[in-house]
């Protein structure tokens, strides 16, 4: 396989004819014929933005000759590859018994591609979810949205498809990817129902809207391999001994189990209590915590692309920001180009915020979290779930700030209670983009001081980095508390507990953070669950 790189393409060009210039520019790069490049893929595409005056496409693709040996240049740009499809290391060619069968506790990202994995090996996973299928799920989020109370089992936190189903569905992942299980991933949400951009795009996503239907189509696959999903089941205790775990239980009713998945997600407290109290050895981690910011998506685009935003058809402009004060790290999170800011709360009397973003990232207003690390040094007391009630005291602060409806407050405003300056401009016309009724009122008395100043002192450096961030207008919305999980549930070498057969999983248990990253760590237990099983 030849790879070619640094194809580039003007953004004028409309992109149904990108495939035949690729082409052409490949054949030109390779010395050859148009017509001896028969079978191609595009490996990667990305906008080079660097010059706002000289933006483009900019491509990577595989190559199939028959003759590779007679390609000989020093062109930096052309490679020779060896292309490595993930491919899961064991099948259950038995039926196999239901004492054997592996038990998943969650069915976010990580849960989903666990299950998903195991079931078309034949191990048949059986899977507990607290919440509701994606179906119901997105129904009793709506119905909250609208002004309706709140279900504490089934909202933007808890149910199938995780967090992340309503988020902006964004794949793209940090993770060294040597096995090919991040592409893997990327696969079989195509083979489900995403867009085939998502396979090469440098900065892939999907969009909440998409996405529920495409974990829907993911959990009709589980079924159909022999899987099994209980919803609306709670796991609330744990039996193991010295040779480790022997079932689980939701209230009274028990299930054997000898490979337990945990894969929890960051916001299921109870079950934290609950691993605490049976001594499964866990620890605190850093987080951060912070308030989603909104912008004009133009003031965005025009950062990014200059004049070119407006006069061609370009893909909104996202942005990533970091800053370091004396004290702590301060950055952007989880950005949504054309989203909403969402209440995303989980239990009663407690507000919490996340962002989303459909398919077509068409809202107009941009919005990220800007947050500010915290460190377990940070909270409290020696008890490993102090984390935790941290981000609920937060929470709390944020659900009296604006009677149980999203606070927001505007930058300048902010800044100024908690600074006492008033030198930022009002540029910006914005209103807030919300799901979920919203409150203007005084956001200075959720965080601690300490973690406001950090928080002004980021703002203030990224205005100098994308032209009035820092606009007074700047609409802030609190808070964004459950950005990662504030415990690592420990695990070895081979993906266990110390309570034998008891694998913790995914963002909840620490090992994650995003979508592909979550269901990557779901695929690297599956295999973990699968040797185990299998005698290895």
């Amino acid at each position: 396989m030849i790879r070619v790189s640094q194809i580039k393409v003007g953004v004028d060009i409309p992109k149904e004819q990108h495939l035949e210039i690729i082409r052409k520019k490949a054949a030109k790069k390779l010395r050859l014929d148009v017509e001896a490049i028969s079978v191609m893929s595009i490996f990667r595409r990305s906008i080079d933005a660097r010059k706002n005056r000289d933006i483009c496409f900019v491509y990577s693709v595989d190559i199939n000759l028959s003759d590779e040996d007679r390609i000989h240049t020093k062109d930096p740009d052309i490679s020779k590859i060896s292309v490595r499809r993930y491919s899961f290391p064991y099948s259950c060619a038995t039926e196999i018994t239901q004492d054997r069968r592996p038990v998943i506790i969650g069915l976010g990202p990580a849960g989903l591609f666990c299950a998903y994995m195991l079931a078309k090996a034949g191990f048949r996973p059986i899977v507990f979810e607290r919440g509701k299928c994606i179906e119901d799920r997105t129904k009793d989020v709506e119905n909250f949205w609208e002004g309706n109370e709140l279900d504490t089992s089934s909202n933007v936190q808890f149910g199938e498809g995780g967090a992340g189903a309503f988020s902006d569905g964004k794949l793209n992942t940090l993770i060294k990817d040597k096995n090919g299980v991040n592409k893997e991933v990327l696969r079989i949400f195509v083979d489900h129902g995403a867009d085939e951009e998502v396979l090469y795009d440098n900065k892939p996503h999907i969009g909440t809207d998409r996405l529920k239907e495409v974990v829907k189509n993911i959990r009709e696959s589980i079924l159909s391999y022999g899987g099994e999903i209980h919803y609306q089941t709670c796991i609330d205790r744990f039996e193991y001994d010295e040779n480790g775990i022997k079932a689980v239980y939701a209230g009274d009713r028990e299930f054997k189990a000898y490979n337990v998945v945990l894969a929890i997600g960051h916001s299921a407290r109870d079950t934290f209590k609950i691993l605490k109290d049976g001594q499964i050895p866990m620890e605190p981690k850093a987080f951060a915590v912070g308030f989603r910011v909104m912008h004009p998506q133009h003031i965005i685009d025009k950062n990014q692309y200059g004049e070119a935003c407006d006069l061609y058809e370009l893909p909104v402009a996202s942005y990533k920001l970091t800053y370091q004060s004396k004290e702590r790290g301060v950055y952007s999170f989880c950005m949504c180009p054309g989203g909403y800011v969402v209440n995303a709360s989980s239990e009663q009397l407690m507000t919490a915020v996340n962002g989303m973003s459909y398919h077509d990232r068409g809202s107009g207003v941009a919005n990220s979290a800007v947050v500010v690390q915290v460190n377990p040094d940070d909270y409290d007391g020696d008890d490993v779930l102090c984390g935790l009630k941290f981000q609920r005291e937060l929470e709390k602060r944020a659900y009296e700030c604006g009677v149980g409806k999203i606070p927001v407050q505007r930058y300048g405003d902010f800044k100024k209670s908690v600074t006492g300056k008033d030198d930022t401009t009002r540029k910006l016309s914005i209103e807030p983009e919300c799901k979920g009724d919203y409150e203007y009122c005084e956001l200075n008395g959720i965080m601690p001081q300490a973690l406001n100043e950090c928080f002004i002192e980021g703002m203030e450096d990224f205005g100098h980095k994308i032209k009035d961030f820092n606009d007074g207008n700047t609409i802030m919305a609190g808070i964004e508390s459950r950005t990662s999980s504030p415990v690592r549930i420990i695990r070895d070498s081979k993906g266990m507990s110390k309570i034998a057969g008891l694998f913790p999983c995914g963002e909840g248990a620490g090992y994650a953070g995003g979508i592909t990253s979550a269901a990557m760590d779901g695929i690297y237990i599956a295999e973990r669950i699968a040797a185990r099983i299998m005698g290895e």
